[in-house]
């Protein structure tokens, strides 16, 4: 069973873990809507569909043609991340009159972790990075053009509302849970929509933020998403030197992409007091990554300009 990392917590008795999870949650468009599976072990081997058997029809007697579907085996490795939140005692014991120094330092900390996941969640890539899990460049099949991997332009182009519904329909068997984008972008978007007389639908989530949404899908902002890129007519080619960008459509779930855990989730634990300063240590770990079940559940949008 998959739930999402704030309905896990709610399972916990431990309210500084429930605190931490809210404040990792609550401002990420990628943890409010992504479910992660628990796994025993370092990770996970799947099928991914990749093409469905032949259906035909027949005449009385007529000789049944055999076909099955195909799969491509996928490994995902659950990954370590996590860090330290140390607290001077004297600092603690002098300075917290006016407000806790350990839940704070604890919360930069969760905020942290928060960023480094969004980040690679993107751009993840165990081929740069063994330490790290694949992020949707990786997981995304950017072979060419055309099926998920689609092109705003050789050298990209100027991003139009067609293109937007292009990308919506790349992804199959239901509507993407979130379109996931810049802020660059998201503007572009509101100024479209704006110039054609309309405005985009918006409405408030169950954390209380405002969240806007193109076709009922809600749009989702990644400050990690780079608007830097030069494009080719496949795939993002570097990261300096352009000004393209990429907007991307995620269909969440057990079926489409879902994060992997190991049991427990997001654990906060208290190290106590240090041995070689006068000082407690609160660390914060989580094991996880990152499976795609299905490649027609996510889609890219490249070379998307201003």
């Amino acid at each position: 069973m998959a739930l999402t990392l704030a309905e896990a917590s709610k399972l916990s008795n431990d309210f500084l873990l429930q605190g931490v999870v809210e404040t990792i949650v609550k401002d990420s468009p990628v943890l409010k809507q992504l479910p992660f599976i628990e796994i025993w072990g370092t990770g996970l081997t799947y099928n991914q569909e990749k093409t469905l058997p032949g259906i035909d029809f027949y005449e009385t007697g007529d000789t049944w043609a055999e076909s099955t579907p195909t799969f491509d085996q996928k490994t995902a490795n659950l990954k370590i991340m996590g860090g330290d939140a140390d607290v001077d005692n004297f600092l603690k014991a002098t300075r917290s009159n006016l407000q806790d120094l350990e839940t704070a330092v604890v919360e930069l900390k969760a905020k942290a972790l928060r960023d480094k996941f969004e980040e690679t969640f993107i751009y993840g890539s165990t081929t740069s990075d063994p330490k790290q899990f694949d992020g949707l460049i990786e997981l995304i099949d950017t072979g060419s053009a055309g099926d998920q991997l689609i092109a705003a332009g050789a050298s990209g182009a100027t991003l139009t509302l067609s293109m937007l519904d292009q990308l919506i329909d790349a992804v199959k068997g239901g509507k993407p849970d979130v379109l996931l984008m810049s802020r660059r972008s998201r503007r572009k978007i509101n100024a479209l929509v704006r110039a054609s007389g309309t405005m985009l639908e918006t409405d408030r989530d169950k954390w209380g933020s405002f969240v806007q949404y193109w076709d009922g899908i809600a749009i989702g902002v990644n400050d990690w998403i780079l608007d830097t890129h030069t494009v080719s007519d496949s795939v993002e080619t570097a990261t300096t030197g352009g000004d393209c960008s990429t907007i991307y459509a995620i269909q969440c779930g057990e079926g489409g992409l879902c994060g992997l855990t190991a049991p427990g989730h997001l654990t906060v634990e208290n190290i106590g007091s240090l041995e070689t300063k006068d000082a407690t240590r609160t660390r914060i770990k989580w094991y996880c990554s990152l499976a795609l079940f299905s490649a027609i559940k996510t889609a890219a949008l490249i070379g998307v300009k201003d």
